[in-house]
């Protein structure tokens, strides 16, 4: 066991922890320890403050998709935390999301689109390229995978790809909507969300998604934006100097969003670009190889990934499970 994750064993974050101890330790879930730091990280206060937020699902429509603060993004953070749907608190949020699936399969948003930009100006449930997908991984995550209907939504997620990976696309009921891009480009944060739920959907019950063609459409675009990145932005996203920092929750186009879902299929691994990408994040680690978050959402003040004086437990979990599942 190395100094790193001796480090990130003895944090105050229980999340860290438990996932230090099931992720880079391969520690089974009925292991003493992992119940012990589940236990503890359920009941934690900042945990508790995230189910309430993320409860709050439906109350208020999103009206812009980088909004840090949505309920959308504490589901997520959850998730990632390793919360399930048996959790206390966490049955009415996935209830909430199941009252709400359109009739192709995808699971809708409250949004909110002004009419200046082709919307209806009015809150509507709806689903688009860059909130049906993560919803979907949400689900996904919580332990929903046999469920019919999320399996329904994980097939027309897939059916939505082209041969440049996902494109910007919604429902006919968000109107004439469509972002700030050429039509036939594809959409590189749609690519990030929709790949996230395609392995978690492979992790849960549909492994030939890994490998499928889909997967390779859309890690292919992500790559390839990298490798000519300056070249040419799409959908306004580029790869500069904001695109490297270090940042979480996992909310927008950034290089450990990226690099976090390019690692879940093996077939980028000894991908050059894929590589340079991971080596451009291990080339921010301290001389003790930790991580200090380099950029932060306000809304998440007070975690220790939004603190860009102090290196970050769950930061450097985030990156070191990134370099070990990539490590020839």
């Amino acid at each position: 066991m190395n100094e790193t994750v001796n480090w990130l064993l003895s944090s105050p974050e229980p999340w860290t922890r438990y996932r230090t101890l099931v992720d880079l330790l391969d520690r089974p879930a009925d292991d003493a320890d992992v119940r012990a730091a589940r236990a503890e990280m359920v009941a934690d206060p900042q945990v508790q403050s995230l189910v309430a937020h993320a409860a709050t699902w439906g109350s208020q429509p999103c009206t812009r998709h980088n909004d840090a603060g949505h309920a959308l993004y504490a589901l997520t953070t959850l998730v990632d935390f390793g919360l399930r749907a048996h959790d206390p608190g966490m049955a009415s949020v996935v209830n909430a999301i199941l009252a709400h699936q359109a009739p192709e399969g995808a699971f809708q948003t409250l949004l909110n689109i002004p009419r200046n930009f082709g919307g209806s100006g009015e809150d509507t449930w709806a689903w688009i390229a860059c909130d049906a997908p993560t919803v979907l991984y949400a689900l996904l995550g919580l332990g929903l995978g046999p469920d019919e209907r999320v399996q329904r939504a994980v097939d027309h997620l897939v059916s939505l790809v082209d041969e440049n990976g996902w494109r910007c696309v919604g429902s006919p009921d968000i109107g004439r909507f469509r972002g700030p891009g050429r039509k036939d480009d594809p959409c590189p944060i749609a690519n990030v969300y929709a790949l996230k739920a395609i392995a978690a959907a492979a992790e849960h019950g549909r492994p030939d998604l890994l490998t499928g063609d889909a997967a390779r459409a859309g890690a292919e675009m992500l790559l390839s934006h990298w490798q000519h990145r300056g070249e040419r932005k799409m959908y306004l996203f580029g790869i500069g100097t904001d695109f490297r920092k270090l940042k979480y929750p996992f909310v927008w186009y950034d290089i450990l969003h990226v690099t976090h879902v390019l690692n879940r299929f093996p077939f980028v691994h000894v991908d050059p670009r894929y590589r340079a990408m991971v080596e451009a994040i291990t080339a921010r680690a301290d001389a003790d190889g930790r991580y200090t978050p380099t950029s932060m959402y306000k809304a998440w003040k007070g975690w220790s990934f939004a603190d860009k004086k102090t290196a970050s437990p769950w930061l450097t979990f985030l990156a070191e499970r990134i370099v070990r599942a990539g490590a020839p």
